[in-house]
């Protein structure tokens, strides 16, 4: 994507996500941003089908998912007949063997999880997406995880103890599950949910300054 020569003059975008931690993330940089959801019933970010297809890779499943938030974001401003800014959206899943840990179902689900996940390394991809005029345009970050072994009490304790519902992988790194953490490479605001240096990119390739 090409650097607009035209910036908004608002300086602002559309965040097209219910995610608390990508609120904060926006903020800590700056921007300006106004939420742009479905329903404000709605736990999901927007209303799309979010299960992944028969035989897809992690890498293509996020791609597919966030460049449909994105664009389904535009077409809501468009049909409300919102100001126009760019729309920005994001999705994160956790990965290990090939296999993609979403959102869990439930805490059994959440459970078997972090079991999963104990004792070994695994991949957070997030991905983030801005439309402008009909374009999506997209990058992605990947980081890796290593938890150390994690017991039963203390994976029943964390579970009773934190929301985990609305997190891909059944954790958020910047809670208590910091302390199953050995080491990580990549991003942790990626990790978080939105990687703040490609967010950073592709706002100001939309028109969007960050330092002002």
């Amino acid at each position: 994507m090409s650097k607009n020569i035209t910036m908004f003059p608002e300086n602002q975008i559309y965040l097209a996500s219910r995610s608390p931690r990508r609120r904060d993330l926006l903020r800590q940089i700056g921007v300006k941003f106004n939420l742009l959801l479905m329903r404000e019933a709605l736990q999901r970010d927007a209303d799309i089908d979010e299960q992944p297809l028969i035989n897809e890779i992690p890498i293509d499943y996020i791609h597919r998912v966030t460049r449909m938030k994105a664009a389904a974001g535009w077409q809501r401003m468009i049909q409300r007949q919102l100001p126009v800014y760019p729309v920005l959206a994001a999705d994160t899943i956790v990965t290990i063997d090939g296999c993609i840990l979403g959102k869990p179902q439930d805490q059994a689900h959440a459970e078997t999880m972090l079991r999963t996940l104990s004792g070994r390394a695994h991949h957070v991809l997030t991905a983030v997406a801005v439309c402008l005029k009909d374009h999506v345009h997209i990058r992605l970050s990947t980081s890796t995880v290593r938890f150390r072994e994690i017991s039963g009490r203390e994976i029943r304790h964390y579970l009773a103890n934190n929301p985990i519902l609305d997190k891909a992988g059944a954790y958020a790194i910047q809670g208590m599950a910091a302390v199953f953490i050995v080491d990580i490479v990549g991003s942790y605001s990626g990790i978080m949910g939105l990687p703040l240096f490609e967010t950073a990119q592709l706002l100001e390739d939309a028109g969007i300054e960050i330092f002002q």
